[in-house]
């Protein structure tokens, strides 16, 4: 098995992901024409790239403007994120349906089991509303894999919600209460509970649905409505096919095949490792067919022992690096 090898990402440990990162970033400069226009614009030589602090990390803009693909395929899947009639959508064209399942799969069964002991319910309504999102089809996914005919998703049911999570927790069962962070607010704001058998994890998204809160105030109300002991959150986008996961306070933890490392804002090419603020750049070497190395517009903090926080979006995050290939 090669480093660009599924079966062989999935199986890593997080002390083999810097070897095989350089070795994705070598097959992604040969294979992928725009990744590698924009390390050539750097003027960056694979050759001398020997850590993951010296690999480029592409714009996440350019998922907006471009096909970022690595070798020639027909995508199985496209991926596309949310936004208005005068915003242009990210794309993610998905080589393989596979791929992304067994990236979302392995990650949330390393991190709580086997999803077959959960009843997993998505309470998703702005993306249940729209085509081609990546979260929907994990949430599906999942799903039909606990083997729960029970599990489901919801758009505005709230009151159905409440009474099956009644029923639910009544009978001991576990259940992943997975939502987009205003449909989860919603729901809390009209109904209490006392969950002790359901894992509530928010996936992020306001997107002017309603006023902004902090991290700290979303889940400090939802623990106090639902009576959930911590709130769990999900770390994920359309450009990325991994995700990372908090079991509480807002801190995250990824997959071995991912990474998160923090860039200087006012020098983007200033990478560092180790605890600190910057904007969060991201290797997912699932990304095998698109590019495993990302530069986000995420504000983020990095603790010693690994963790890290998501702070923000940085503002007018037309990012620097773009402007090396217009034209």
């Amino acid at each position: 098995m090669t480093a660009v090898s599924p079966e062989y990402i999935f199986s890593l440990q997080e002390s083999g992901l810097e070897s095989a990162a350089l070795e994705v970033f070598r097959y992604q400069y040969r294979e992928n024409d725009l990744y590698r226009a924009y390390t050539d614009a750097l003027h960056i030589s694979p050759a001398s790239v020997k850590s993951i602090l010296e690999i480029p990390y592409l714009p996440i803009q350019f998922f907006k403007s471009h096909t970022v693909v690595s070798g020639t395929f027909e995508p199985e899947l496209v991926f596309e994120s949310s936004g208005t009639t005068q915003t242009v959508n990210s794309r993610h064209l998905v080589k393989s349906s596979a791929i992304y399942t067994q990236s979302f799969m392995t990650a949330f069964e390393q991190f709580y089991g086997p999803v077959s002991d959960y009843v997993v319910l998505g309470l998703l309504p702005s993306y249940l509303e729209r085509q081609h999102s990546s979260l929907v089809r994990m949430v599906q996914e999942m799903a039909e894999r606990s083997h729960h005919t029970e599990s489901g998703f919801y758009l505005y049911e709230h009151d159905k919600l409440f009474h099956h999570l009644q029923a639910l927790e009544a009978r001991g069962q576990k259940v992943l209460l997975i939502g987009v962070t205003f449909g989860l607010l919603d729901f809390a704001e009209q109904y209490t509970l006392q969950l002790k058998n359901t894992i509530v994890m928010e996936t992020g998204g306001m997107k002017g649905r309603r006023e902004e809160w902090t991290r700290q105030e979303v889940h400090h109300f939802l623990k106090e409505r639902l009576g959930a002991a911590t709130i769990h959150a999900e770390y994920g986008m359309t450009e990325l096919l991994s995700q990372a996961y908090s079991k509480g306070d807002g801190m995250f933890e990824t997959p071995p095949w991912m990474k998160v490392l923090l860039r200087d804002e006012n020098d983007p090419f200033q990478i560092t490792v180790g605890k600190g603020a910057g904007v969060m750049n991201v290797i997912d070497l699932a990304n095998i067919y698109s590019c495993a190395f990302i530069a986000t517009e995420d504000i983020g903090r990095m603790h010693a022992d690994g963790r890290f926080e998501v702070l923000g979006r940085l503002d007018n995050s037309a990012l620097r690096g773009c402007s090396l290939m217009v034209g």
